[in-house]
This record gives structure tokens, sequence and C-alpha cells, in this order.
């Protein structure tokens, strides 16, 4: 039996939900020991191992736990301790029906997590941007099945305590091991009050620490992990999203910090400490692994170690396919379902070159029946292809694959040019340079191999709907955007406030592009909002719907997008095309 202890936040003290007495209170034999921390984090909804079309081999958590089952069957259960850091509940179109269409039946999500026997969960921004309605249900099936959603630094706006547990303790032969759980500090930056209403989000330095600290003197583990969504960062305190190095340099008592968020595999190591990065969507399973001396029921000496165990998709466990099969059977006829037409094949990637169809459909869609004039959008799938013919469901994970709101935000003339020009500079170098887009070749290590690689995240490459303007690859940040006339020709006017179209990301702050960019204090953001719409991939379904089909001309209609290029037209088109090949490989 696992005994499992859980606690709200170290301010207002520890709150024993459920607990063993007998087993608290003993101490561990003396002997050698040897316990295995495996971590998964930002899995997004990689929970089945086929593809919903096409029947390809994906890596999922299925693969997952055919490793921790060999882990478990060779050195026992008692000696495995299983942990994910958060970012489990967006990403994926099983994600998205567990959600949204099928909210009668039992989560599925908690339904894994109990079959595969973990121990402990963090929340993840992408956690909470389900909403309540979502996370909630999820936490109370968690709890229900004995696993804890810890979140000790989202704090309860109304009495100050924590919204999700903070710590729960565990033992595995006879030994007391402490899990201590975070969410993002930066949550804020990310989403719209309603999605966390009722919650505020404390940096984790230094309450990390403080909570670390109540615990070894509340309750003298032999053992601490805390597994934080927060990526693992520079460690110099200055990314407040990425605070991970920052706490690996600094916390004191722990053994295994378990990191996230930034889909960046790492594993880094000291004498008293491990800090493990497992990447993200079941890529790579972490593992660390403690060697305890006891004496006189004390911690005499430990021993850490180490690793990223790649995750062999082919070797899926069977039976936990087979006991799921009929959850995947439902997602893959809710993915089928036919929705309209395209008439030409759609390449996400041509976005970085350009104007192109598949920013196109976004922009339209973004100015679709509301009360925009202008809009902001990025290119959110890197390299995908639609292909042309019957479009169905699944198609819409393409082109939109996260549960971003629409929402309409009042923005100066001025504003919106400066906002552009830090776009750009994000997207490109000044010319001469050896190259047009800011890239550079650096080891990936998401797939642990050298390649080209952009300097900056595309997801924030905003281009502009509804002008008509030129971007001068000649000209230094600040001077790169001619704004020639909105759309339907008439004049723009840096002095007149517009109404434009962006995601919920990143009218609260996300990427930057607002702050640092339109120079708008997100903190009041809410004070712009005009209008705030759907999700976007609901509302490019029901464009898709009303038109039928899709054709270059009824998504890229210049009279609603506008247009814009790279000038001098000559110069950036043979810089880019060398770019996209070094990039993609063609």
């Amino acid at each position: 039996m696992k005994f499992k202890t859980l606690f709200g936040t170290a301010l207002c003290g520890i709150l024993t939900l459920w607990t063993s007495s007998c087993a608290l209170n003993t101490k561990p034999a003396d002997g050698c020991y040897t316990l295995e921390l495996l971590t998964t984090n930002d899995v997004h909804g990689s929970w089945f191992d086929s593809t919903y079309v096409g029947g390809k081999t994906k890596k999922s958590l299925f693969a997952v736990n055919y490793y921790v089952d060999s882990v478990r069957n060779a050195v026992g259960e008692d000696h495995v301790i299983l942990v994910d850091a958060g970012d489990c509940l967006q990403g994926d179109n099983a994600a998205y029906y567990y959600n949204y269409v099928d909210t009668s039946s039992p989560h599925l999500f908690p339904r894994l997590m109990d079959y595969m026997d973990y121990d402990a969960i963090a929340v993840g921004n992408h956690d909470v941007e389900t909403g309540h309605h979502v996370y909630d249900r999820v936490a109370a099936d968690l709890k229900k099945a004995g696993i804890p959603f810890l979140g000790g630094n989202a704090v309860r706006t109304d009495n100050g305590k924590a919204y999700f547990p903070s710590c729960t303790t565990i033992h595995r032969q006879g030994l007391k091991i402490a899990i201590l759980g975070y969410t993002n500090a930066n949550m804020k930056a990310w989403l719209s009050e309603e999605l966390w209403s009722g919650m505020d989000f404390k940096s984790l330095i230094p309450m990390v620490q403080n909570d670390v600290d109540l615990v070894i003197k509340k309750e003298e583990p032999q053992v601490i992990i805390v597994a934080v969504h927060s990526g693992t960062g520079k460690g110099d305190g200055s990314i407040y999203e990425s605070q991970g190095l920052d706490l690996f340099k600094t916390l004191r008592g722990v053994d295994f910090l378990v990191c996230s968020h930034d889909h960046s595999p790492m594993v880094a190591a000291t004498d008293s400490i491990c800090l493990i990065n497992s990447g993200s969507h079941c890529r790579n399973v972490g593992k660390g692994v403690i060697h305890l001396e006891i004496k006189d029921g004390k911690v005499i000496s430990k021993k850490l170690e180490t690793a990223l165990i790649p995750v062999n998709a082919e070797k899926a466990d069977p039976v936990m396919r087979a006991h799921f099969q009929k959850e995947y059977e439902a997602v893959k006829e809710f993915t089928l379902k036919e929705i309209g037409q395209l008439s030409k094949d759609i390449y996400t990637k041509d976005s970085f070159t350009g104007m192109s169809d598949y920013m196109n459909l976004v922009h339209t869609v973004s100015l679709y029946n509301n009360q925009a004039q202008l809009s902001f959008a990025a290119p959110l799938t890197f390299d995908k292809k639609v292909s042309a013919g019957t479009l169905i469901y699944n198609d819409l994970f393409t082109i939109y694959p996260f549960e971003n709101q629409l929402f309409v935000v009042k923005m100066t003339g001025k504003q919106i040019k400066n906002y552009m020009e830090y776009s750009y500079d994000q997207w490109i170098n000044t010319l001469p340079n050896d190259h047009l887009l800011k890239i550079s070749k650096r080891n990936d290590k998401r797939y642990g191999t050298e390649r080209w690689s952009f300097d900056n995240r595309s997801y924030n490459f905003d281009s502009t709907g509804g002008l008509v303007y030129t971007v001068d690859v000649t000209k230094p940040y600040g001077s790169r955007i001619q704004i020639e006339s909105m759309a339907d020709g008439s004049a723009f006017d840096l002095k007149t406030t517009y109404r434009v179209a962006m995601t919920s990301y990143r009218a609260n702050g996300g990427g930057n592009l607002i702050k640092e960019g339109a120079g708008i204090d997100t903190e009041h953001i809410e004070d712009l909002i005009v209008e705030k719409l759907p999700e976007i991939r609901n509302i490019v379904y029901d464009y898709i719907v009303a038109n039928k089909t899709l054709t270059p001309e009824n998504i890229g209609d210049p009279k609603v997008i506008g247009s814009w290029k790279f000038i001098p037209e000559e110069k950036s088109q043979k810089k880019m095309k060398k770019d996209m090949e070094l990039i993609f490989g063609e």
C-alpha cells in the first residue's frame, strides 16, 4: 500500500487530508536503499500511440508505461516513484474531446494516470487554460484516485490558502518521500482572468525553499522531490516563467528538481541536487536514481544520478492499449468528422516567407463577424500540410492547435506600428547579413541533433491583417514598417484608435509584443478589451461550415486582410530561399 499525505500551502500551515500514523512515525531500518524517480512533462495530450488519420505510430503514454513497467518489474514497485510536471490537458484531439465534447463520461486523463500509478502531477499553464470546469473536474477525479494535482503557488484570493495542494508524502521501503509541486508563476501573462479566477500566482523564489524548510521540519522525509511547471531558464533570475535553474542553484535540502514548460530536455547534477527536464510529448522519460545509507534512522550518505531515456514509440504497452481502445475509437470517430472542402493545399511553413494561404485564413477568420478592424496573428503550426480535398475535424488541429480565445483590443495607430516593428524584429535581420531570417545552427535538445532553427519562438512572429504595408529588410528595427493604407484603401493614422483582433494569449502579454512592443501595460488590459469571442478553432470551424469550400479567394480577399511583403523583393527572396532550405532541408 502507498501511504500518502497531502499538504496545503506552507503559509497557512500543514493540512493532513489522510494519513497512516503508524507509517508516518516508523523510522526506516538501518541499511542501504536505492530509489528510482521516473518523470514526464508537457505530454500535451499524447495519450494514444496511434494517429487518428493514417494510423501512424507515435510516442505516447502507452510507450511510457511500457518503460515504467519494465523498471518496476526489474527493481521492484517499491523502488520506483513516478511524477509528471504538468501541461497534460491540451495539445491533442484526445484532450480536446474529453475536455469539451464528451463531458458526461469520466475524464480520460485521471483514468490514465491511475492506470499508470502516478504518485503526483504538477499543474501546468496549459492545464489551467482549459478553464475551471475542466481542471477542477480533473483535480477532483485525480484526488479520488489518490493522485494529487499539485500547484502550491496558486494561492486563493479569498483566504490566502493554496488552491491546489502543495505537497504529498509517499512511502517506499519504509522511506518517507516528500513531493512538492508548483505551477507557472507567470500564468497571468499567458491567460485571461476568467480561466484562473480566484487565484493569484506567486514566484517560486523564495516560496519553494520556504515550503521545503517547513516540510523538513514537520515531516523529516528522507527524500525530497520538487516538480515545477517552469522552464529551465538561464539561472540569472531574468525569466519569470522559467525559474528552473534559479531554483537549481539555490535550493537546499532537495534531491530532485523536475522542470518543464520549455520543451527542452536536459539534466544537470551537483553532489546534492539533480535537475531533470524530459522535454515534451513523451519523447523521453526523465530518470533519477538516489542511493541512501541509513544509520540510527538518519540518512548518513546520498549519491544521485540522472539521465534521459528516449521513448521507443514501437514499444507501447499492448495491455494498456486494449484497456483504452474504446476511448481511442471515440476520439477517432470525432476526429474523422467531415466539415468542408479545401480547394488547394496549404503549407504552414510558407508563413515565414511572407503572405501565405495559411496565415490568410487565420487573419480572415480573426476579422470574421466581429468588431475588429485589424488582426494580429502568428503561425502556431510550424511545418505541416493541410491537403486539398475533404476537410475533417482533425485538420482544425493542424490549422489551429491551441485553445486560444479571440479578443478584440483597442490600440492606437502608433501602438500598432510599434507592435509590428517589435514582431518583425524577432523574425528578421537587417541586410546586409548572412541570413535574412534570425536563425542559428545549434544543438536541438529535443532531437539530439545539430540543426538550423529560429533564434526566437516562431509562434510570436505576428503579421497584421487589414493593412497594406511593406517590411524593408534593409532598414533597422523601428523603421522597417511602412504602412500604406487600411485594406479598404482608407488612410491609416498613428493617432487614431483601432480595434485589433488577437489571441487571448497575446492580449494578456504572451510573447511581450503588447508590453515591450506596443508599450501597453498588460496589468490593465481589461480596460482595452472591447470583445471576447469563442476559441479561434471554433471560429475556424464556423467559417468553413459557412463557406463550404475554402479557396484562395475567400481566405485571401485583399479588401479584408490587406497585403504585405518584404522589400526589396529580389534581394529578400534570394536570402529567404537559402534560409528556408537551411531550416526545412529543401
